[in-house]
């Protein structure tokens, strides 16, 4: 991984400064508590195509990112309840039988605890320390990773193991069913499964995720607007919620299942549904094609398949942002730039590029300096090699 920092004079850095999550996560527990029993750790992703497809039981392309999430894990004395130190956000004492409140940012780590006790899964008391490496609210699935690490925790704790697949399933229900965003399974599913190397192809209906390589001439740039967004607040469930009545209109649970020449049977009332519909339709094709380049090495059709899929994002689906399209912009008009995209969400956050890895460096210092010209905004960048998915 290359980083470059938020400044066109900063030379390219190789990997990020300082301990890693993980090793600030045990280091914080020996100080506080002494030596933790397990350390378990899950990564961010981006999302190289397939964007709201999830949701539709369709097909996303995310690769996990060399951010982790780590979690430092130990048992308490008999009666002390379960505390959490985070880094960034200090500590909390995790009681049942206090009501949640979904704005606080235990949030994700209550539901966790609370869902897995209703599945049998109760370690006793217990603490632990959280460290991350994962930009909040930039796209890239921080809560997810928090969501998988800490379930991974408590499963080691409680002597249990379970397939990622299941891991996934409980982090999603805690986005729908505690949280309040009514997300699809991506996030979680890449942080608990990817193999390193590779990016994932995943059925979101059947969940089989195929591994697929990112063609050797060419590195993922993902790129920080620094703009930032509350998923809750946006207009993201009304976008679920358009799909939902297109596929219902259309006599089908799922746009999955849905053509092209479908959209000619949707009345003229629901032209905005149409719209969305159009964007889903063609990205699970987009993604299934970008698949099928990535195992033929073809760098140049993965980049303009990725720029179709931001052109409808931003068009169709409209969910892209100004920051995003200039970036976005810029990105496509640098020095070895093969394809970029908004990614994750939308509306602010990130974005990402596929760029040919001999230009990689001058990419970064030329869109770092002309989004900064353009936005007055401080934009980040980070060359990134695909991770692996949580572990223990």
């Amino acid at each position: 991984m290359t980083g470059v920092a938020s400044s066109a004079e900063a030379e390219p850095r190789t990997s990020r400064p300082g301990p890693t999550a993980r090793e600030r996560a045990a280091a914080q527990h020996h100080r506080k508590w002494g030596s933790p029993l397990l350390v378990s750790r899950a990564p961010g992703r981006v999302n190289l195509i397939g964007e709201h497809t999830d949701y539709n039981d369709g097909f996303v392309l995310p690769m996990a990112l060399p951010f982790d999430t780590a979690v430092a894990a130990s048992r308490a004395p008999s009666g002390a309840g379960v505390e959490i130190h985070s880094e960034g956000f200090g500590s909390v004492v995790i009681d049942p039988a206090v009501p949640m409140d979904t704005g606080h940012w235990s949030v994700h780590l209550r539901g966790v605890c609370r869902l897995l006790s209703d599945e049998g899964v109760n370690p006793g008391p217990w603490r632990a320390t959280v460290a991350t490496d994962i930009p909040a609210g930039a796209s890239l699935s921080s809560s997810a990773a928090l969501e998988v690490a800490v379930a991974m925790a408590i499963l080691g704790l409680s002597g249990f193991e379970w397939a990622p697949q299941a891991i996934a399933k409980l982090g999603q229900r805690v986005e729908n069913e505690v949280v309040g965003v009514p997300s699809g399974i991506m996030d979680q599913l890449i942080s608990a499964s990817a193999v390193p190397g590779h990016a994932s192809l995943i059925d979101c209906r059947s969940l089989q995720s195929t591994p697929v390589p990112i063609p050797p001439r060419a590195v993922v740039a993902v790129m920080d607007t620094s703009t930032r967004r509350e998923l809750v607040a946006s207009a993201y469930a009304d976008r679920r919620d358009s799909c939902a009545r297109a596929a219902a209109a259309l006599s089908l649970s799922s746009l999955r299942d849905a053509q092209l020449a479908d959209l000619n049977r949707l009345p003229p009332s629901l032209s905005t549904e149409r719209r969305r519909a159009r964007h889903v339709i063609t990205e699970n094709q987009r993604t299934l094609d970008a698949a099928k380049a990535m195992s033929d090495g073809d760098a140049d059709a993965i980049g303009a398949l990725m720029d179709a899929s931001h052109d409808s994002l931003r068009d169709e689906y409209q969910v892209s942002g100004p920051a995003l399209d200039q970036i976005v912009d810029i990105a496509r008009a640098s020095p070895g730039c093969l394809g970029a995209r908004m990614t994750g969400g939308g509306f602010a956050g990130c974005a990402v590029a596929l760029v040919n890895a001999d230009d990689a460096d001058d990419f970064c210092s030329v869109v770092v300096e002309r989004f900064r010209n353009s936005c007055g905004l401080e934009a980040a960048i980070w060359l990134c090699e695909p991770a692996a998915g949580g572990s223990l």
